[in-house]
């Protein structure tokens, strides 16, 4: 039976392409953290509440500067390799610069599917583990419910809400109008808390105003088919939603009509993750092109590097604005932009190459 074994150039080239970037992300995640951890010193109550606070934010901006660090990261490797002559040896065996890029093209596709299938999830269960209505989408800045049976209908109002230790959602100054089959209102509730679980609407004092308009303050329970995690499911933003977690997301969502373009453009993005690391390694390596034994112009290279990488980053967005719009379809504004990278680098390549 036929085994992949990886070459030793294979093993010493990946070894230099993940020691340069895990060196650069962490001097990245190093800088984030430090900011980000006095920023945040006077939002907390103790230290380990302000660290743990820190590195889930830190892992939210893992997506945004994960691209970078990969090109910067290839540009160091060859730097390094460039610097040491062992380039030069390597390319006198006669290999191209498209088969010295395997390795990193293996290592950029490790590092892209770990982002997503590991670092997402993980981050996503973080970040959602206790929501506030901040972190949700809400329609004028209230949170809107509504539930139609065979007896009638129910809508809600609240002001906010946060999620309990038991998946329970607390819903914050609300209100109720309950409805018979005609939308005529059977009653109002209204109060300061209720809380929703599995079993329907709890509510500890309620003020409760009945056809006839007579006021009663009492405890009051509503049966609904509601549940957290219906309410959430139709709040939650794309980013808010595991990788593993989104197809059955948006199939479920498309089925009851709602729109899911933001969340088909969070999929494809992070299904071809893998594909973006591709695309920043190959242009590294396009700006890690010389023909000097050593690469006096790195600092140049390097500072146009970064500010491409910026441009590109605008372009993505742009691509990605698109998508969410509906002016592209979810695919092509993922894909596009990587392939149009990848070629252009490819040509420069070759050119370089062959001169």
């Amino acid at each position: 039976m036929y085994r992949f074994k990886p070459n030793v150039l294979t093993l010493f080239l990946l070894r230099r392409f993940f020691a340069s970037f895990f060196l650069v992300m962490l001097t990245v995640c190093g800088v984030i953290f430090t900011v980000t951890f006095v920023e945040r010193l006077s939002a907390n109550p103790d230290t380990i509440s302000t660290l743990i606070d820190t590195w889930i934010r830190l892992l939210e901006y893992i997506p945004m500067f994960l691209p970078l660090a990969v090109f910067m990261g290839t540009l160091v490797a060859f730097y390094n390799l460039t610097k040491s002559s062992e380039l030069i040896i390597i390319s006198g065996t006669g290999l191209s610069p498209f088969q010295i890029a395997k390795p990193f093209v293996i290592g950029a596709i490790t590092i892209g599917i770990f982002a997503s299938t590991v670092v997402n999830p993980y981050s996503v269960k973080l970040t959602t583990s206790n929501l506030t209505g901040h972190q949700l989408k809400l329609i004028d800045n209230a949170i809107w419910l509504r539930e139609s049976s065979d007896s009638g209908f129910l809508m809600a109002r609240a002001g906010g809400l946060h999620v309990a230790q038991n998946k329970d959602i607390i819903f914050d100054n609300i209100t109720i109008l309950i409805q018979d089959e005609t939308f005529k209102i059977k009653e109002r509730v209204a109060a300061k808390s209720a809380t929703l679980s599995p079993n329907g609407f709890d509510i500890a004092e309620a003020e409760i105003i009945n056809a006839e308009g007579v006021l009663k303050k009492t405890p009051k329970h509503i049966d609904t088919k509601l549940t957290p995690t219906t309410v959430l499911d139709r709040y939650l933003q794309p980013d808010q939603i595991s990788f593993w977690q989104l197809p059955g997301f948006i199939k479920k969502m498309n089925h009851i009509g709602v729109s899911m373009r933001g969340h088909m453009v969070q999929f494809w993005t992070l299904f071809f993750l893998p594909l973006n690391m591709i695309a920043m390694v190959i242009l590294g390596i396009a700006f890690s092109q010389t023909k000097q034994r050593r690469n006096y112009s790195f600092g140049i290279k390097f500072s146009l590097g970064i500010l491409t990488c910026f441009a590109l980053y605008f372009i993505v967005n742009l691509f990605n604005a698109l998508g969410n719009a509906g002016v592209l379809p979810p695919l092509i504004a993922i894909v596009a932009p990587q392939i149009i990278i990848i070629a252009g680098a490819c040509v420069f390549i070759t050119s370089f190459d062959t001169i």
